[in-house]
């Protein structure tokens, strides 16, 4: 057995994810919707968060979705504020418009981007509340 010197982090395993493929089977399936609500929100909040995506952000994203539909959505060239977060949601967008059949489809994929914008800020909110404490803690 090999010992990894530097593990990854768990941020950095979700942020390997496949989030394309969990769209893919999740948005029209069943049985791979826990993963693509799971695992995949965790994964694309990391992804978004690390790139300094507001929740609010993908909340009018996921407006979008709900009133034109994936492929309207993904159609600006920039639907969020930086060109490299632009480039994961164009992607994700795009494959949920090629799975989505039915407008529960695009409906499902909207709650998601809704469930990805609340694990943003869970995360930020967990952030500055443990900078607060230790700001506190050491009286500054």
């Amino acid at each position: 057995m090999v010992h990894d010197p530097s593990p990854r982090t768990d941020d950095e395993v979700l942020a390997a994810t496949d989030i394309e493929a969990l769209l893919r089977h999740g948005l029209s399936r069943d049985t791979f919707r826990t993963a693509l609500f799971g695992d995949g929100a965790i994964a694309a909040a990391v992804t978004l968060d690390r790139l300094g995506v507001l929740p609010r952000s993908v909340r009018y994203i996921a407006k979008i979705v709900r009133a034109g539909g994936l492929t309207y959505a993904a159609g600006p060239a920039e639907p969020l504020p930086s060109g490299a977060a632009s480039a994961y949601l164009r992607d994700w967008l795009e494959t949920a418009a090629q799975v989505a059949g039915t407008p529960d489809d695009e409906a499902r994929a909207a709650r998601w981007l809704d469930t990805v914008a609340e694990l943003i800020g869970l995360r930020r909110g967990s952030r500055a509340a443990t900078d607060r404490a230790g700001s506190q803690q050491w009286g500054a």
